[in-house]
């Protein structure tokens, strides 16, 4: 129901806003923009289902061959005695774990395409085990937190970006907005634990402590890496992550004697499918996104922030960046544009230009996320799903501008 609300408050605000302006400022053509932002988000959304069609058929295609190989299962025991207790309603073995291990892992490396199938086929396999089909069941609520929360290790999509728009050393943003990110999921998830009643035992406790001392080893090795090798470093570990995941799979299919040619064409079958059944989804959430920013909502919001900042007494940099933080949780290729906004219009080793990178990796595409993984399997209600994972947005966005000024302030 939250969604609900939420995209019906899109249209409402863009409507009221776009009626204010055409009364009051004489803007005869702010009606005229909303519509075309309305025209453009809906192909763009049909054009992103359908580009995503290819990277799904491949991806669901080498899972399959995964599943019946068995090296799906053999992911799921290793990563057991952690996502036992996080997924505590999911059985042990079961290859959902596998599924949700190696969408974690893919979104911690940066490798968007390889997390978004393996996402949508752990949201697949938690249907499955669901009581209620229409409703968001504890794991999964506690799986697209994970996914909201966007814990990224390897941050190489920013960086490049960063390359592109000049800066003197794209990788300047690493430490604090690995940091950021961190702090996002610990948030969210801790969130949930305590929703879920789920408690924090010595293997959970082992695991966050685990986790924060292999991102100070990891930036510690970053930070002794010569930075224009950076990217290069990390870009090269990460696809070879890859690439020896696929090789394990294929594999693991020949020592089974499957057929993994047949494996793969039926995987690659269902993520046809898959990618299908998102396009209206997808549609309305960025169709609803585009309306507010066309009718001009945003930049009101924005400029509230500046003057309420101002007011108090604060700092005021931060409110330039700010839209990428806005337009995170709504729309990845959004926050994207608003990125590469601050960079073009302050620079891209300004303050404005930094804070943008980190609000960029700092949090994942909630609504995004929302509309796809629960729409792929037909889920109405979320739940407290959209409330936890804002959440750990506004805690990636804070810690994000609480890193930047400590930072570059």
């Amino acid at each position: 129901m939250a969604l609900n609300y939420i995209w019906i408050g899109f249209f409402v605000i863009a409507f009221v806003v776009g009626v204010c302006k055409l009364l009051f400022t004489g803007d005869l053509g702010v009606f005229t923009e909303m519509m075309n932002a309305t025209f453009a988000a809906a192909k763009t959304g049909f054009e992103i289902s359908i580009g995503l069609t290819g990277v799904l058929s491949l991806w669901l295609g080498f899972m399959k061959i995964g599943e019946k190989g068995g090296a799906v299962n053999a992911l799921a025991r290793w990563g057991s005695p952690l996502f036992s207790r996080l997924f505590p309603e999911v059985p042990k073995g079961h290859p959902a774990i596998g599924s949700i291990f190696m969408n974690v892992a893919a979104n911690m490396l940066n490798l968007d395409n390889a997390a978004t199938p393996a996402g949508l086929k752990a949201m697949q396999e938690l249907q499955e085990l669901n009581k209620n089909k229409s409703a968001a069941s504890n794991p999964m609520i506690m799986f697209i937190v994970l996914n909201a929360s966007g814990l990224i290790i390897i941050p190489i999509t920013i960086m490049v970006y960063r390359a592109q728009m000049g800066a003197a050393n794209p990788a300047d943003v690493f430490v604090p907005l690995t940091i950021a990110t961190t702090m996002a999921t610990l948030i969210g998830v801790s969130f949930v634990c305590l929703k879920q009643k789920i408690k924090l035992d010595k293997v959970l406790l082992g695991f966050l402590g685990a986790m924060l001392a292999f991102i100070a080893l990891v930036i510690w090795w970053v930070k002794s890496l010569p930075q224009d090798k950076i990217s290069i470093y990390t870009s090269v570990i990460a696809n070879c992550f890859l690439f020896c995941i696929i090789i394990a799979f294929i594999v693991a299919g020949f020592r089974k004697k499957i057929n993994v040619y047949d494996a793969f064409v039926e995987g690659a079958k269902d993520g046809f499918k898959t990618a299908i059944m998102i396009i209206p989804y997808l549609i309305a959430v960025l169709v609803g996104v585009a309306l507010f920013r066309a009718s001009g909502a945003m930049g009101f919001l924005t400029d509230g922030l500046a003057y309420l900042a101002s007011h108090c007494g604060l700092p005021t940099e931060w409110v330039d960046a700010f839209p990428t933080a806005l337009m995170k949780p709504l729309s990845g290729s959004g926050s994207r544009g608003m990125m590469i906004d601050a960079m073009q219009s302050f620079g891209s080793d300004s303050f404005v230009g930094r804070l943008a990178s980190i609000f960029q990796g700092s949090t994942d595409t909630t609504f995004y996320i929302v509309a796809v993984y629960y729409g792929s399997v037909n889920i109405k209600n979320t739940r407290y799903t959209i409330p936890a994972a804002l959440l750990a947005d506004l805690a990636g966005t804070i810690a994000a501008i609480f890193v930047c000024y400590l930072f570059f302030g």
